[in-house]
């Protein structure tokens, strides 16, 4: 296939030096040279009003368009309180409205995250697993990408050091893009 495949990445933090923005800057560079990928900018996404669906607010507008110009996302998230952030529970809510205009029906899913603990966001992610399946995303199932400890596993100019990490993570990212491939030949 000659055709470029477009991901879109998505941090669950709005922290400048958030983390896992990092691991989807580092997956952008692991991706193919084929794929576009571009890293959303959530910080101007509102909270969710039902209210606001039929007038859907500037940034998410921008938003729900980027992600339905994708044949893929790649969902980062941080764990707080043992799952993931109101930051991405926000933007996933609005990416399924209004009701019938889901912008990520259907796409594949990838999930990675790291924390400062030492879990790597196991119960995000399987959190994660569960909502986007719900709204008829393929999640990728497998490697996990926990990142335990991530403060430990970067370098200075922002490079994942741990080997097995990077090795999971591409392989990951190895499936996201097949799968993005696959589906987007089937339609």
């Amino acid at each position: 296939m000659s055709e470029s495949l477009k991901i879109v990445g998505i941090a669950g933090s709005l922290r400048k030096q958030s983390y896992n923005r990092q691991l989807l800057k580092i997956a952008g560079e692991l991706l193919p040279k084929e794929v576009e990928f571009v890293i959303a900018d959530i910080s101007a996404i509102p909270l969710f009003n039902e209210d606001l669906e039929n007038d859907l607010p500037g940034p998410v507008v921008d938003l729900k368009q980027t992600v339905q110009s994708a044949d893929a996302v790649l969902f980062a998230t941080p764990e707080y309180n043992g799952s993931i952030s109101g930051v991405l529970k926000n933007v996933i809510d609005w990416l399924t409205r209004p009701r019938g205009q889901s912008s990520v029906s259907g796409k594949p899913a990838g999930i990675i995250g790291g924390t400062t603990g030492m879990f790597g966001a196991v119960n995000a992610q399987m959190h994660l697993r569960h909502i986007l399946s719900l709204l008829n995303m393929y999640v990728i199932p497998q490697p996990l990408v926990l990142v335990s400890q991530i403060q430990n596993k970067l370098d200075a100019q922002g490079h994942l050091t741990d080997a097995t990490a990077q090795q999971f993570l591409q392989q990951h990212l190895d499936r996201l893009v097949q799968a993005a491939k696959r589906i987007k030949i089937e339609n």
